[in-house]
């Protein structure tokens, strides 16, 4: 067990390491992540085998053995992918995703409205239709699930999600058995956080705090690369985190609680209440303040100054090498993040660098990314394991058969 045990860590290092630095020269690998030449020659030999490493076309080394570059698989023929599924309560986003987090295909399947009963077996539905659309005969890993709430990874259960009205729901089964496929679930904050830690700024690999803010609040940490989950994977449940100067009234009894005063829910709510747009959407309002509405922007920058002062508090309990907030408007405009940047400085003890606060590295595409990227870490963790437990086989990977994976990001119509 013990030699099963270090030659994983070995495989999960190398890959790791040509994540970081290819295309690279199977001799550099070895004095980049510290081990013997005879122990990366083993390795890179399983993961070509494997299908998640590739030799690259490239030029000799001088005398001997040519110097073929390395580098993950994500050709068109033959890398493999991971398919997301981020289940939100508006729409579920479905995606593909290649070995390096890049994003392949998106679609959305909007159920805001629909009975939660059942609601999983149609997500199942929609998403083996976007699968088979999508299908290039690519070998696919698996599914990543994100969604907030209490969820449970170990377990593939969701613990607790209120908007959706589900407790305990087996979530990874219930997906795995309807699809096929292996399924892992994790918490959206959680996914984040291990796609920065993963694809994004090296400083995210030292230590990160993640703060979603959505319909659901809640945040992530992670120190030297493994995000915290805690005892029943409960870490992370900011939403009653109090937010200085907010008076907002919260279902729990008190005021100024984190997700009461800037969630999307109460956003939306108090777009409809000052007149900005005709129903509690935050696209509209997003949309409303690009097209030059000063009451949409100045109700978005009130959002994004009362996220910073939670921030403040993040930052000043951890004191994190990278702090990353996904909020909608920030997102898609950096005035919004300055916003969030100057109200996190004014409260701050300890952090004194804004530019220690970012959005994700994906952008628009952070929840499509995160969500395939719950399927992906568990691979960089344990390229093979998953092939010792039945889960992930990455030789010959559920191979589709149907129309061409396209590169479009929207979804076939």
């Amino acid at each position: 067990m013990a030699g099963d045990s270090r030659a994983a860590a070995n495989a999960a290092t190398v890959l790791r390491t040509v994540l970081d630095h290819g295309p690279v020269a199977r001799s550099a690998i070895a004095p980049l992540c510290g081990l013997s030449p005879a122990a990366v020659s083993r390795q890179t030999t399983g993961l070509l085998r494997g299908g998640l490493l590739r030799e690259l076309p490239g030029p000799g080394g001088g005398v001997g053995r040519p110097r073929i570059p390395l580098d993950l698989h994500t050709g068109a023929v033959g890398g493999p992918v991971a398919a997301g599924l981020h289940i939100g309560v508006p729409r579920s986003t479905f995606s593909l995703v290649d070995l390096r987090g890049q994003l392949l295909a998106r679609r959305a399947f909007p159920h805001e409205g629909r009975p939660t009963r059942g609601l999983s077996t149609e997500i199942a539905t929609e998403l083996r239709r976007f699968l088979d659309a999508y299908d290039s005969g690519r070998p696919l890993l698996g599914v990543g699930v994100a969604l907030g709430g209490w969820v449970d990874p170990d377990e593939g259960i969701v613990v607790r999600h209120p908007a959706l009205g589900w407790i305990r729901k087996p979530l990874a089964a219930e997906l795995s058995a309807a699809l096929g496929l292996p399924v892992r679930v994790d918490n959206h904050a959680r996914a984040v956080a291990r796609a920065e830690i993963l694809f994004g700024r090296p400083e995210a690999r030292r230590s990160l705090v993640h703060l979603f803010v959505g319909r659901v609040v809640d945040a992530a940490f992670g120190i030297e690369g493994t995000v915290h989950q805690g005892p029943g994977a409960a870490a992370g449940d900011v939403a009653h985190l109090p937010v200085p100067r907010s008076q907002a009234p919260c279902a729990c009894g008190r005021t100024g609680c984190l997700e009461a005063t800037a969630s999307d829910t109460a956003l939306g709510a108090e777009a409809v209440r000052r007149g900005i747009v005709p129903d509690p959407s935050v696209n509209l309002l997003v949309d409303a303040a690009a097209a030059g509405d000063p009451r949409a922007d100045r109700l978005l920058r009130e959002r994004a100054r009362a996220v910073g002062r939670a921030a403040a508090l993040l930052l000043d309990v951890f004191n994190p090498a990278v702090m990353v907030v996904t909020e909608s408007a920030s997102v898609l405009d950096e005035a919004y993040l300055e916003e969030i940047r100057d109200a996190a400085m004014e409260l701050s003890h300890v952090c004194d660098d804004p530019e220690r606060i970012v959005v994700p590295h994906a952008g628009p595409a952070v929840l499509p990314e995160a969500a395939a990227t719950v399927l992906l870490s568990r691979v960089f963790q344990d390229p093979f394991g998953g092939a010792r437990e039945g889960e992930i086989t990455p030789i010959g990977m559920v191979p589709l058969e149907r129309a061409p994976l396209h590169s479009s990001h929207d979804g076939p119509a």
